[in-house]
């Protein structure tokens, strides 16, 4: 996910380079230990800067720690960190390393010269909107029922010192605003008007702590605690709700609707902002991996979009619809039997059909599966409205299971042609449950690349997984190959809106219609989407074109192997090393399969 194309590429090179002409060597080679112990300290000292990452992770010595990411002398201190680390690194030669340590030496160096680009952006000065940041990240870790541990008293007490962090970091975000607000670097209007009913919302402002979302681990106390710790606690956190918590919402919302609203812009592409084809071009790379330019990606995406859209026509033909694809979209909005759901409860029943559908096949598909455990839930109520379904990891251990999200809001509304299967495989499994457990579970990798994120290889591998529908024993009902077909389309068109909008081409409302025309969203949720893209520039990029790459590296080494591809040894070796940027995860790909042949 976020590294430096140029980078990538020369470090992919290098490592092909290295395995070829250091053939007898590297069998030989053992780990070089003092580049792993590098590696190490790196990996144990920047988790006090990114303590939230660590918790997630199931590092828990910061779980108290919310360090205020607002400051020019944070940015500073994590640009002087990164340049340290880089510039040490350097100092190793690929003839001390064997093939794994050279993977990790490319990777690390792509790693910190993105991370150094990054903070030299103007994006500080929009520290928050209402798809990513902490207001709502903080809501997931404090309501007792996310990545934030609540199984001791120190546990309960950690938390309390993150409030406090909070109320620092709320006063400092609002500082880099009005900064953004004179400089001219401020978020679209319409997002802003999206943020305010986040910041209000009745789980988060209340008069009453125990109606808050953040009295959820009260509510929830471990037996083993004392009548004493429990009381104290209570008292404790009452009051931070009240005092610290509900204050510091108050606070952002006030100030993003009176002062920052009036503000904010009329255009939806990071462009218009100064500084903004810049930004967008690092987004580009920091989510594709590759050199690929918005107007190379928008070609892309129109000629994926009018594949999609023949394919669309054919199943439109087979139900029997005469109509035009547009009316077709309309009418499976209305169609009873793309809407077989009435509650929630049964969209989640729906959700574990498919998973028990696919556990058979799973295991010709797979030699190694995660020992992490999952879970399907519902989306929490504060955030429903606004979320998308999503997956949030487990811990490397296994005491936290990872998670499918699924928003459902509406629950009688729930469309199958939206995409249902399609979604379980790609946020689910074998997507991102299969990826990043087996990444967290491997040891033999160093922790920067144990929990790593590359959003073209890690959503790549999600998007490529919904490809497999049919070998996975789904996608016989044609309203469920629908909803993939839609589902693909909706990446295809992310390609068109997203690279449109970033470079000044698309406005809100022509990418809104653009999605409508090529797929069967409702209005409602080509909105919600478009709204993602103008928040997130670059982020929508990256799975198609990380899914584009992968189908190109099966195709080839089906074609290559014949007989002794096996399709199990293909993706255990695609997942075996972790995610790493495409130009890499190439080159290694190549090495295996000619050790195949």
């Amino acid at each position: 996910m976020k590294y430096l194309a140029q980078a990538a590429l020369a470090a992919g090179a290098l490592w092909l380079a290295g395995c070829q002409s250091q053939a007898d060597k590297t069998s030989q080679a053992v780990p070089n230990k003092d580049f792993n112990i590098l590696l190490d300290q790196y990996w144990d000292k920047q988790a006090k800067y990114d303590p939230l990452s660590a918790t997630a992770q199931g590092d828990n010595r910061y779980n108290n720690l919310l360090p205020n990411d607002q400051t020019q002398a944070f940015r500073d201190t994590l640009r002087n960190f990164y340049q340290r680390y880089l510039t040490d690194s350097k100092r190793f030669g690929q003839d001390e390393l064997d093939a794994n340590d050279r993977i990790s030496y490319d990777i690390f160096q792509y790693d910190l010269q993105q991370r150094i680009a990054g903070l030299k952006l103007n994006t500080w000065m929009m520290p928050f909107q209402q798809f990513w940041g902490l207001p709502i990240t903080l809501g997931q870790y404090g309501s007792g029922a996310g990545n934030q541990p609540f199984k001791t008293v120190k546990d309960y007490d950690d938390w309390l010192g993150r409030v406090d962090g909070f109320t620092v970091w709320g006063d400092s975000a609002i500082r880099n605003f009005r900064r953004g607000m004179k400089a001219g670097v401020v978020l679209p209007k319409a997002l802003v008007v999206k943020m305010l009913p986040q910041l209000s919302a009745p789980d988060i402002v209340v008069t009453d702590p125990t109606k808050s979302l953040f009295y959820g681990p009260i509510n929830n106390f471990p037996k083993t605690f004392s009548d004493g710790d429990k009381q104290r606690l209570t008292a404790a956190y009452k009051q931070a709700i009240l005092t610290k918590l509900v204050p510091t919402y108050q606070k952002l919302g006030t100030f993003l609707k009176t002062e920052y609203l009036p503000k904010s812009r009329a255009t939806s592409g990071i462009n218009a902002v100064p500084g903004g084809p810049e930004i967008y071009r690092y987004y580009v790379s920091y989510w594709t991996t590759t050199e690929k330019t918005p107007a190379e990606i928008h070609a892309l995406g129109l000629r994926e979009v009018a594949r999609l859209r023949t394919e669309m026509e054919r199943m439109k033909t087979q139900l029997g619809f005469k109509g035009t694809l547009r009316e077709f979209f309309e009418s499976l909005k209305h169609d009873p039997k793309a809407m077989p759901y009435h509650t929630a409860d049964e969209v989640l029943a729906g959700f574990r059909k498919i998973q028990a559908t696919i556990d058979p096949n799973l295991k010709k598909m797979f030699g190694r599966v995660p020992k992490t455990p999952f879970e399907i839930r519902r989306t929490e109520a504060f955030r429903e409205v606004s979320a998308s379904a999503e997956y949030n990891q487990g811990s490397p251990d296994g005491k936290r299971p990872g998670i499918f999200y699924i928003p459902l809001p509406k629950p009688a509304e729930f469309n199958v042609t939206t995409g249902m299967e399609s979604l379980f495989l790609h946020e689910a499994i074998p997507g991102h449950h299969y990826q990043i457990s087996l990444q967290q579970e491997n040891n033999d990798l160093p922790k920067f690349r144990q929990f790593a994120g590359y959003g073209a290889m890690t959503e790549g591998w999600a998007l490529y997984c919904e490809s497999l529908g049919k070998e996975l024993g789904l996608y016989k009902d044609p309203y469920q190959y629908i909803g993939s077909l839609n589902d693909e389309m909706l990446r295809a068109v992310r390609l068109v809106v997203d690279t449109g909008m970033h470079t000044g081409e698309m406005t809100r409302e022509q990418a809104i219609a653009y999605m409508l025309d090529n797929m069967p969203a409702s209005e409602a949720d080509a909105t919600s989407a478009i709204e993602r893209y103008m928040a997130i520039p670059g982020q929508a990029l990256a799975y198609k074109i990380g899914q584009l790459k992968i189908q190109e590296l099966r195709a080839r080494y089906e074609k290559q192997l014949g007989s002794k591809f096996k399709i199990s040894d293909f993706h255990d070796e695609l997942l075996k090393d972790g995610v790493m940027p495409l130009a890499v995860l190439e080159k290694k790909m190549d090495v295996w399969a000619a050790s195949v042949k």
